[in-house]
């Protein structure tokens, strides 16, 4: 994986909150957050404001679950944070997300809100497996949320905070 040409200072890693199933005949990008992905989305968002993490852009799947995640996010925070709903994001390989970084590269600090396995792919890939393991040795949980600070002016990424809903 190519990694970010401009990176942001911070990025934050936002797995979308616990949904339901796809209704009979549905489609699996129209399914919504169920009531504990609910809380979990509004839990996470307001701990994330609550210890100061306003990002400058929230970058979102546009799938309805990511979608109703970054709505807690909005909802939560304060501030001019710009909110953008990005088709590609959604069934998307990790190197999509870092597409859409770079795309963004104006913002010193970006949030992701999309899916796994890119999610954890994109995770590991800055931060190494030895974080990972340490951090999340069962897999990205549901509304988990990294924060990855860039180390100087290279791009290496250290955890800064690992968040659960």
């Amino acid at each position: 994986m190519t990694l970010l040409a401009s990176p942001p200072e911070r990025i934050y890693l936002l797995r979308h909150a616990k949904s339901g199933w796809a209704m009979p005949g549905g489609r699996d990008f129209d399914r919504t957050l169920d009531q504990d992905g609910q809380e979990e989305a509004a839990q996470v968002a307001g701990e994330a404001a609550t210890r100061g993490y306003r990002p400058g852009l929230v970058l979102s799947s546009s799938a309805m679950r990511c979608r109703q995640t970054a709505e807690a996010v909005q909802r939560a925070i304060d501030g001019d944070t710009q909110f953008r709903f990005v088709d590609e994001l959604y069934n998307a390989p990790a190197e999509s997300y870092v597409e859409a970084l770079d795309r963004h590269d104006a913002f010193s600090s970006v949030m992701l809100v999309g899916h796994n396995p890119a999610i954890e792919e994109l995770f590991a890939t800055l931060v190494g497996m030895d974080v990972v393991n340490r951090t999340i040795p069962e897999g990205y949980p549901t509304s988990g949320l990294a924060v990855l600070d860039r180390n100087g002016v290279g791009k290496d990424w250290s955890l800064r905070d690992f968040l659960v809903g």
